[in-house]
């Protein structure tokens, strides 16, 4: 018993210090401009059995199922601070990257699988399939606080949110075909109709459900609000995988609804989200560490080919999908550059490769180490670059003055009112103007402006200047409005 528990102690611990690197190599890939996922599967390898075995992890099962609870809070947070007003524009070129797009990268990705490994053609396009989707977690990563043109932003956002449950449709298709049970192409259109329509119904009903709930229900303290969110995200995952929908779409959709629906509780709601999103991205890519073995993902023969294949994704698959996806929407030559060079993959290729390990596939392997060895040199090469291209071709835009932070006044039940904090850019349509002349809503008062560090006692006639910060007393239905008046125009 005595040494049951010093193992559970010394787990904690273990555990909890890993934490805490994680959260300070956050801020750390801040600095060096490197995506953090980086540094969370690297902790992962070096805490694993090959290295210095502190943690010995090589349960497939476990490791999936982690993965995709996790995949289900990353999808709700971006699904949540995801406005309806800024998808809708790019909603086809979203949904064309997410299906056509994913298509075209697998099939390409594959034909290169079929000449540089030992497979059938079947097993190369699942190696395709794999590989074929861009991951939520790494993309809404890369795009936070970037200033990237918004147009390509939401595109992208959209994309990532929308392939996942593409990707998982192509995966367990193909994982059939090779085991030989016989998926027609009837068959094949038919589950993939019932799975994404399946996904968008589900997320719906789910979405418009919790959405009134959350709106009605008045409940003795705020900090239940967000799991009552949450809740209502696995039960649109739970209750579309057990119908053969897709879960992951229902999800993101679920997500959608809640977002842009008026809530009372909306700040700790994305504070609660935005917080346990970070845990599971960290569980998440640390789990995969633990599972991988270094030493055979870094052998000679898969670095050498994985490298092949990574390029062929990067620069031809991509670039080609890409641009053939958003064919005829608008999109200028730079542009289409910039959405060939930003397909991050991410969490999603790797835990779809433990699906090939879970059917006991004869090469699943293979399969997990080289998209393994995929992710890691997109992350490297395309995560660490993609600023600085952004920058290159002119695609960084002025930042919206959306709110950078709102609070919730007093407890819940005394008060519906928030502190937001909103900042006025150059191309605000609020910069040089009179407070009196922006026609904020009556019930909306600014307590307090900072200009150059000091403070500005607010009046009607005083003129907003570019850098002011605001803070102001309003409700959360009122957010909108006041978003409406002070956002920045794209230039």
């Amino acid at each position: 018993m005595i040494q049951e528990i010093y193992n559970s102690n010394l787990f904690i611990l273990i555990v909890s210090l890993l934490l805490i690197c994680s959260i300070l190599a956050v801020q750390f890939s801040v600095k060096v401009n490197a995506p953090s996922l980086l540094f969370f599967i690297l902790f992962g390898m070096i805490a694993g059995s090959d290295i210095l075995g502190i943690i010995n992890f090589s349960n497939p099962e476990i490791a999936q199922l982690v993965g995709m609870m996790a995949l289900v809070i990353i999808l709700f947070d971006g699904g949540m601070q995801t406005q309806w007003k800024t998808i809708r524009p790019v909603a086809a070129p979203a949904i064309s990257l997410a299906t056509v797009g994913v298509l075209l990268t697998s099939a390409l990705v594959g034909v290169a699988a079929y000449f540089l490994f030992d497979l059938n053609w079947a097993e190369a396009f699942l190696m395709g399939a794999l590989v074929g989707s861009t991951d939520a977690a790494a993309v809404f990563a890369m795009l936070a606080g970037k200033n990237i043109s918004n147009r390509l932003e939401a595109t992208l956002e959209g994309e990532s949110g929308a392939n996942d449950p593409m990707a998982v449709f192509l995966t367990t298709a193909l994982i059939s075909v090779v085991n030989q049970e016989g998926t027609g192409l009837l068959e094949f259109i038919g589950q993939f109709i019932l799975q994404m329509g399946g996904g968008l119904l589900i997320g719906l009903l789910i979405g418009k459900i919790a959405s009134k709930s959350l709106y009605r229900i008045k409940l003795s303290s705020s900090g239940l609000y967000p799991l009552l969110a949450i809740s209502f995200a696995y039960l649109a995952y739970s209750i579309g995988s057990l119908l053969n929908a897709s879960g992951l779409l229902a999800v993101y959709v679920t997500a959608l609804v809640i977002g842009n629906s008026q809530l009372k509780q909306r700040s700790p709601i994305l504070r609660f989200n935005e917080g346990f999103s970070w845990i599971a991205q960290i569980g998440l890519f640390v789990i995969l560490g633990l599972f991988v073995a270094p030493s055979d993902v870094f052998s000679f023969s898969i670095m050498v080919k994985g490298l092949f294949l990574s390029l062929i994704l990067m620069f031809i698959a991509r670039p080609v999908a890409a641009f053939l996806s958003v064919t005829g929407m608008k999109f200028k030559f730079k542009e289409k550059l910039f959405l060939s060079w930003s397909g991050l993959r991410g969490a999603v290729p790797i835990v779809l490769a433990l699906f090939p390990l879970l059917a006991d596939l004869e090469n699943s392997a293979l399969y997990f180490n080289i998209v393994f060895f995929v992710v890691l040199t997109s992350t490297l090469i395309q995560g660490t670059t993609i600023p600085k291209v952004a920058s290159k071709l002119g695609l960084v835009s002025t930042p919206n003055t959306n709110p950078i932070y709102t609070m919730d006044l007093l407890s819940v039940g005394k008060t519906e009112l928030e502190v937001a904090e909103y900042q006025i850019t150059e191309h605000s349509n609020a910069t040089d103007k009179k407070i009196k002349d922006l026609h904020l809503p009556e019930t909306v008062n600014i307590t307090l402006i900072l200009r150059e560090g000091n403070t500005v006692p607010p009046s009607g006639s005083l003129t907003l200047k570019t850098g002011d910060t605001l803070y102001m007393l309003l409700q959360d239905d009122e957010m909108k409005a006041v978003e409406e008046i002070f956002e920045a125009e794209e230039k």
